[in-house]
């Protein structure tokens, strides 16, 4: 019957406001949005008949997911969590794997931070003088002697180098070239004879085999400009390869590792003259998780920070009308929130990685919104209501704008946690936030809401908000101590306060500020150039950062700052930064090696890199003998088996060759391998990822089919592509939304609104960030994923209540929803902005990007809500101007609903009594 009414009335104003062709659309909208309403607000009176139920299922719910902390694991494959699922590069991988294995390899593939299976690496560098000096070359001599020597006790076995290291053809261990040249220079010292210039960045032996050197020693000074002579160096870099080839050889390995950190720390110790930088095939994973580690008590730090802030947000002088236990609660209900979802987490078979840091951030944003609009709706109810009544009337005004910015949440991270998501941290960060937002919105909706109706029983019956007392009136006040009437302090009112007047309400902070100050204040016609023109400055400084963002794959980045890692990054960078990563040339089918054009090809195509190169070494071979390089096919073949490769100093082109015999019994290369080196600049990665570029597009047109593999190239390879791609997934779902959801909202322009915000506020933070230094990478996109629902969730209640109020003008509207909305958003945010400080004093890399994301986000996020939609609003669409002839249409509706005030008033009088 009341929704009968309420249709007939809405189709009386509606024929009399809107065109014919907009009739049917229009009540449809308003009856939809009417019902929804009423929806929330009977499922408001259910929870207002439950409290206790609703409040004690989420606490149990809780504790009981909370005990499976015990199966509480970590995930330690890096590569797995934050290199590209999909892609080239780990296909080319796979397929020089199956030609040639790590084990048979007599090249060392350096790379920045990681190499395939345990190692040990050490970055040995001088305060003064020159790494070549003989007191140095003695002590990296003693030191390479102190690694070889470390014993591992495992199962009652002392294993050392020897037993774990990779074996080259005559069963001795593999090292690096730079040791043997140490070697061989000590000898020459020792003799007292003067040892051959060092080449670089290719030197040749005695055994007059070449070697590359160029990332075995670092810090370089030539000769001379164009010399290859090398006068001095300040660092170098000495590798310890092992086997993995059992489960027990990966167990020791593992110690070995721990061991040899142990060992270089002993070694620094006695000689610090030197500086050593260890870096092993688990420092990424425990430097990734250090992470975790180094925040707990900034974390802790927060929660107190949040707590506290909370409580005092929600704080009147007033001591009945005052809320500091809700303010508190808002906070547990988040944390319930989340610990539920991590109980879910565990149980499910999850594991835990310090991306994580950034989900009670996300929850937490989310929550404090909902909680803040709640208790501000609740000031605006009638206090001679039933307080059934009231929070039925909190859940009709709130919940519907919070069940939206919650359904975004749920789409916009749902598709990051889609299987189509190329990273695998990112989508399992979006599930989590999935699973804790889910039960984020359900715990405001019954904890915290039950909590809410305890507190106006409280209210209700005149008790202390704090201890629970009643309060005395105020003649019996009046007779006690001073300290008592000011910790019993309150306002009685008999009479009743309208929805709409704040009156008692007017002792808050935050309230009389934005009522008495600020309002006028944004609102003031010489204030809004000024406003506009703070705009345009943030615009233009956002699209600078926006044309330069750049790409984060830079593993460091995601790391504690404090650590091995970073401290070996820096050496890589400031003393090996002047060559690549060495690059696999692999030709992995039978080519016409002895054609004069296919030898041109290759020459051509490894052309500008220093290589080294079976190939090259084998030409110049067949001119040392006066052959001619385009021999025959069985000639070519025959030379270079029985010729080229026994001799000595070619003898470890062996493994750089695969041979096959043909239908006729005779040999011929079936693949081959080479190894390039390209000259790079300080921004080395960059440059990388743009030569894989060329050299796939290279490998695709070319007749000699080959592959290009470098072990860091997993995660250059469509990282842009894959990290970037659920951000434009959010981006377009929450844009498809808004635009499906204009067709059944009650005023189509709030949609139009909520889209330009989340664009101007997604546009500022990525300039911004960019501008604070920091890269698209896979914790700066999950926050951007996180800004566009935050502009949504924050920005939804202000422009709703501007669009759907009638009368008066744009001006007074603008006032109502910033009387209404702005002191939810600034308690939200000055808890919000409070808990995020901490993390600036985190130590590692991760939270810096987090904090810093995060932090621009509120405040770019707070600009938009209390200053630029306020100040557009009072001068652009949706129009307040009414025409003649509806005035009388909306004085009969408001007498209408003027009665059914009435009516409840009486009913609820006498249910009282």
């Amino acid at each position: 019957m009341v929704l009968t009414r309420r249709w007939e009335r809405l189709a009386s104003h509606t024929v009399l406001l809107d065109p014919p062709s907009r009739l049917r659309s229009t009540m449809l909208r308003q009856v939809l949005h009417e019902g929804l309403k009423a929806t929330f607000y009977r499922v408001g009176h259910f929870v207002a008949n439950h409290p206790v139920f609703f409040a004690s299922t989420p606490v149990l719910i809780s504790i009981l997911l909370g005990a499976s902390f015990s199966r509480y694991r970590i995930e330690e494959n890096v590569e797995h969590l934050l290199a590209p699922k999909h892609s080239l590069a780990k296909i080319e991988g796979n397929l020089v794997d199956s030609l040639f294995p790590v084990n048979r390899s007599k090249h060392t593939l350096y790379s920045d931070l990681q190499t395939p299976g345990r190692y040990g690496r050490v970055i040995v560098t001088t305060a003064r003088g020159s790494v070549l000096d003989q007191h140095h070359v003695d002590l990296v001599l003693n030191l390479h002697s102190a690694i070889t020597k470390i014993q591992v006790d495992m199962l009652g076995f002392n294993y050392t180098f020897a037993h774990l290291c990779l074996l080259d053809e005559s069963n001795s261990c593999i090292v690096d070239d730079i040791l043997r040249v140490l070697e061989e220079v000590w000898a020459w010292r020792s003799a007292n004879r003067s040892a051959p210039p060092l080449q670089y960045p290719i030197t040749r032996l005695q055994d007059g085999r070449e070697a590359y050197i160029g990332h075995q020693l670092g810090g370089v000074q030539r000769g001379g400009r164009e010399s290859v002579t090398v006068r001095s160096a300040r660092a170098l870099q000495l590798t310890y390869y092992l086997q993995v080839a059992s489960p027990l050889n990966e167990a020791v390995a593992a110690r070995w590792e721990s061991e040899f950190c142990r060992t270089l720390e002993r070694f620094q110790e006695a000689h610090p003259e030197l500086g050593l930088l260890p870096f092993t095939s688990s420092s990424l994973q425990h430097d990734f998780q250090q992470s975790s580690r180094v925040a707990e008590r900034p974390l802790l730090v927060s929660l107190a920070l949040c707590a506290a802030l909370a409580v005092l947000c929600c704080v009147m002088r007033d001591c009945v009308r005052s809320k500091p236990w809700l303010g508190l609660l808002s906070l547990v209900t988040v944390s319930l929130a989340t610990l539920t979802s991590a109980g879910i987490v565990n149980l499910t078979g999850g594991k835990y990685n310090s991306t994580f840091l950034g989900i009670p951030f996300v929850v937490l944003g989310h929550g404090l919104l909902g909680t803040f609009e709640m208790l501000s709706s609740w000031r605006r109810t009638r206090e001679d209501q039933h307080v059934k009544e009231r929070a039925a009337a909190v859940f009709s005004d709130c919940m519907l704008p919070f069940s939206a910015s919650t359904a975004m949440y749920l789409v916009t991270f749902g598709i990051g946690a889609s299987p189509f998501t190329n990273i695998e941290a990112v989508r399992l960060f979006c599930r989590n936030i999935c699973i804790a937002v889910i039960f984020n919105y359900l715990y405001i909706l019954t904890f915290y809401g039950s909590n809410l109706v305890f507190a106006g029983y409280l209210e209700n019956n005149y008790q202390h908000s704090l201890f629970c007392r009643k309060v005395p009136k105020p003649e019996v006040l009046q007779q006690r101590p001073t300290w008592y009437r000011c910790l019993m302090h309150t306002q009685y009112n008999e009479e009743v306060t309208e929805p709409s007047d704040l009156r008692a309400y007017e002792h808050h902070l935050l309230v009389s500020f934005m009522k008495r100050y600020y309002c006028d204040w944004i609102t003031n016609t010489y204030v809004k150039p000024f406003v506009v023109l703070f705009y345009l400055v943030y615009i233009s400084f956002a699209l600078m950062g926006y044309l330069q963002v750049s790409e984060g794959y830079d593993l460091s980045n995601l790391v504690a700052t404090e650590t091995s890692t970073i401290a070996y990054t820096r050496a890589q960078q400031r003393f090996f930064s002047s060559y690549s990563p060495v690059i696999g040339f692999y030709i992995y089918e039978s080519i016409e090696y002895w054609n004069a054009s296919v030898q041109e090809d290759l020459l051509e195509y490894t052309k500008g890199f220093e290589r080294i190169s079976w190939f090259e070494s084998y030409l110049n071979y067949l001119h040392s003998l006066n052959l001619s390089s385009t021999l025959p096919r069985h000639n070519f073949t025959e030379h270079l088996r029985y010729g080229f490769l026994k001799l000595p100093q070619f003898l470890h082109f062996s493994d750089d060759i695969i041979f096959s015999r043909r239908m006729d019994g005779e040999a011929d290369v079936a693949a081959s391998r080479m190894f390039l080196v390209a000259k790079t600049t300080e921004n080395k990665r960059e440059e990388m990822s743009v030569l894989l570029d060329t050299l796939r597009k290279l490998s695709h047109t070319s007749r000699v089919k080959f592959i290009i593999f470098n072990p860091s190239f997993v995660y250059m390879d469509r990282y842009a592509s894959s990290v970037c791609a659920p951000l434009n997934n959010a981006c377009i779902s929450a844009l498809f939304l808004l635009f499906f959801s204009a067709f059944l909202a009650a005023d189509p322009l709030v949609n139009v609104w909520l889209t330009l915000t989340v664009a101007s506020v997604t546009f500022g933070v990525v300039g911004f960030m960019t501008l604070w230094r920091v890269e698209l990478d896979c914790m700066s996109v999950l926050c951007l994923i996180y800004g566009v629902n935050h502009a949504i969730d924050a920005s939804t209640p202000l422009v709703s209540t501007f669009a759907l109020g009638r009368d008066y003008t744009r001006t007074r509207w603008v006032r109502q929803a910033l009387e209404r909305h702005g002191v939810p958003m600034l308690q939200t945010y000055l808890c919000y902005s409070t808990t995020l400080l901490p993390l600036a004093a985190v130590p590692s890399n991760l939270t810096r990007t987090l904090f810093r994301c995060l932090f621009l986000t509120v405040l770019i996020t707070l600009f938009h809500c209390l200053a630029i939609l306020p100040v557009v609003l009072t001068f652009l669409p949706p129009s307040k101007k009414k025409r003649k002839g509806k005035k009388a249409v909306e004085n009969r509706e408001e007498i209408e609903c003027v009665e059914m005030v009435d009516s409840t008033r009486v009913v609820d009088q006498i249910t009282t009594v």
